[in-house]
């Protein structure tokens, strides 16, 4: 979220240091708006590494194509975590897993209690997590307002297979955004047509043999390991975390941490709302 909204919005939105703030600014409105539309019971921002040491182990080409933190941006990453709890809203972060793996570890942890989950996103790998007490809040790109609610219904329409299977379909058709090659001469439609005729990766490797097209055939029965890392570094990590209590939005509090960093339209809107 503070990388789309650091990119979204002019780095001219500056704070009363005359550093911007634009990335804190968006992310704050994001959330803010779907707020407003959802009421959720409380709010989890999750920070975590851009590259988990255990998925570069498995493939070293995963993430290394990724542009370093823009130098406007690094300031304001170090000040999400005293400016959004002041929101009161839950600041979650790990030093050896992403910040994928909270957020599904979050929902998991919602699920066995009961409840139901909302995970805001920009990616898509996050569909992994989609089914009866889940959703993904995908936000998208452009001049589309607000999220777009996505359950299992819509991960299964527009990728052939349920959420369950994300990962394998990952693995198979590949990432480019995460530098995951994905297996030689398979795209998005064969990948689906095999996980529907096979059930899994595993199984689509088993039966690589069998194959009629040659490209297909030569990928899975040369690339089966690799196939398999790819869908272990898709796959979120359940980590242990704690379900959070019921925690409304401290409006008043986010008020006067937005004026502290010179943003007087949000500073008034949330007095409105406080």
């Amino acid at each position: 979220m503070l990388f789309r909204a650091f990119y979204a919005l002019p780095d001219t939105i500056k704070g009363a240091d005359g550093q911007p703030v634009n990335a804190l600014l968006g992310t704050a409105n994001l959330i803010l708006r779907e707020i407003e539309e959802h009421s959720p019971r409380a709010v989890v921002l999750c920070f975590g590494p851009d590259a988990a040491d255990y998925r570069v182990e498995l493939f070293d080409g995963y993430h290394a194509e990724r542009p370093d933190v823009p130098d406007l941006l690094a300031p304001q990453f170090l000040d999400a975590r005293p400016f959004f709890e002041a929101f009161d809203w839950i600041v979650a972060d790990s030093d050896s897993f992403e910040a994928d793996d909270l957020l599904g570890s979050y929902a998991n942890r919602e699920t066995d209690a009961g409840g139901d989950t909302l995970v805001m996103t920009g990616d898509r790998d996050m569909f992994q997590c989609a089914g009866d007490q889940v959703q993904v809040l995908y936000v998208r790109t452009g001049g589309k307002q607000g999220a777009e609610l996505v359950d299992a219904a819509e991960v299964k329409r527009r990728y052939g297979v349920p959420p369950e299977l994300v990962p394998d379909f990952i693995a198979l058709r590949g990432d480019p955004s995460d530098g995951i090659p994905g297996a030689k001469g398979i795209g998005e439609k064969t990948a689906a047509e095999l996980l529907q005729r096979h059930g899994s990766l595993e199984a689509a490797i088993d039966q690589g043999v069998r194959e009629t097209k040659k490209t297909v055939r030569a990928a899975l029965c040369t690339q089966g390991d690799e196939l398999r890392a790819f869908k272990e570094i898709a796959t979120l990590q359940d980590i242990d975390v704690e379900r959070p209590q019921d925690t409304p939005t401290n409006y008043a509090g986010a008020a006067k941490a937005a004026r502290e960093r010179g943003m007087e339209r949000l500073a008034k809107r949330l007095e409105q709302l406080a």
